[in-house]
């Protein structure tokens, strides 16, 4: 009953964050309207967002366990409930700002502890990986439900700020949150003494000198950088290029979400039967098959109004599903990569997954909003087809040297 409490508790927490988090492309879209922001200027939330979660990972995450995961949930919760409750309050891009700095320190903390948190209540391999697969799970849907939850609040009048009440909507949901959290008897580990943040942080530096894990940190830098370029600017793309409604351009963004969730639970039962480099080269080069064949079509559409998700342009369903194809590289790799560890060093690989990951989504959306800006939404949307190149060449050079360390741990 206890473990059930926990797991709950991680869940919500979670399907919180995944709203929060993934709503940036919604609230960029919203801010050009409303605050007459640049796409460049807009472009910097996703900074805000995610250089904290980077920082944050990489400083406190072996400090947490020292003042306990309840704790460390029950802060960051808290924080999240005052900001979520001053930016309608104050109305204006820089709360915007404040908010998915907040955001982005808190996500960080929650991740680290629901990880920890996972070890604590399962006693087998398999029992693990099924809670960290569910957890997961529970995020996608927390993506596809904000999409459609922000949605609920724009209105036709894109000057109009009203948007931003769905933050009370979300403090709701985070009280209720840490109301769960607290009645979860959440036990603070039990460290050794010879376990030490400054050990810890020493242990991360040292990864970065194996060429595999150089390798595998471009490679995963690279994929985010696609995934958030993407993401975040879709809802504009839909808004400003295929010139549809704010609510139906954001409705349709949630696809990509949804071909992410999907291609990730198709991956793991055609990799059973499929050698995973060959698996991830078909993907690499259908994304930028559709890519190619999609942008095309988003010039000289018909001028007839679109009034709903089902009048909509075919582009506008077709350029989500790049998140089918691109869905599996990023688990596939970080798999890879952690499996090639020795166990007490998943814990350091952890934390260089998340900083490279979030500095990668953060560049992704800067490019991505420079090129929006001054060049146009189609051009921006050409650029990912430079990075996926690249992450060709280095998941040749990350398979080359796996197969090295395969061999030399059985010598």
């Amino acid at each position: 009953m206890q473990n059930m409490r926990i797991i709950l508790a991680m869940a919500a927490s979670y399907f919180l964050f995944a709203i929060l988090l993934n709503s940036v492309g919604t609230v960029i879209l919203q801010a050009i309207n409303t605050f007459g922001v640049t796409k460049a200027q807009a472009a910097s939330l996703e900074g805000f967002k995610d250089i904290p979660i980077a920082i944050v990972s990489f400083l406190v995450a072996s400090f947490i366990p020292r003042i306990g995961y309840k704790i460390a949930l029950l802060g960051a919760l808290s924080l999240v409930i005052i900001m979520c409750l001053i930016t309608p309050a104050a109305g204006s891009f820089w709360a915007l700002k404040a908010l998915f700095a907040a955001v982005g320190c808190s996500f960080a903390i929650v991740k680290v502890s629901v990880y920890a948190l996972i070890g604590q209540v399962t006693d087998s391999a398999k029992s693990h990986s099924s809670l960290l697969n569910t957890i997961e799970g529970v995020f996608m849907v927390g993506v596809l439900s904000g999409y459609w939850v922000f949605a609920a609040f724009l209105s036709e009048d894109v000057s109009s700020n009203n948007w931003l009440n769905v933050y009370f909507l979300l403090a709701g949901l985070s009280i209720l949150t840490l109301l769960l959290v607290s009645s979860a008897k959440i036990e603070k580990p039990q460290l050794s003494e010879n376990h030490s943040p400054k050990n810890d942080f020493i242990d991360m530096l040292r990864l970065t000198y194996q060429p595999l894990v150089l390798v595998f940190v471009i490679s995963a830098f690279l994929y985010v950088l696609i995934e958030q370029g993407v993401g975040t600017w879709l809802p504009t793309f839909n808004n400003q290029v295929l010139n549809l409604p704010v609510d139906v351009s954001v409705q349709l963004s949630s696809i990509f979400a949804a071909s992410l969730a999907l291609g990730r639970l198709l991956a793991g039962q055609i990799l059973k039967k499929v050698d995973w480099y060959v698996f991830l080269n078909v993907c690499l080069v259908g994304m930028a098959a559709l890519v190619i064949l999609t942008l095309p079509m988003t010039k000289n559409l018909p001028n007839e109004p679109v009034t709903s998700i089902f009048n909509a342009p075919l582009a506008a369903y077709l350029m989500p599903l790049i998140g089918l194809l691109m869905a599996p590289i990023y688990p596939v790799i970080n798999s890879i990569m952690l499996s090639s560890l020795e166990k007490h060093r998943h814990a350091a690989m952890t934390g260089l997954i998340v900083v490279f990951s979030a500095l990668g989504g953060t560049t992704g959306s800067l490019i991505t909003g420079f090129v929006f800006e001054y060049m146009s939404g189609q051009h921006a949307f050409y650029m990912s087809l430079i990075p996926m190149g690249v992450i060709t060449l280095t998941l040749f050079l990350f398979k080359k040297r796996a197969q090295q360390v395969a061999c030399s741990s059985v010598v």
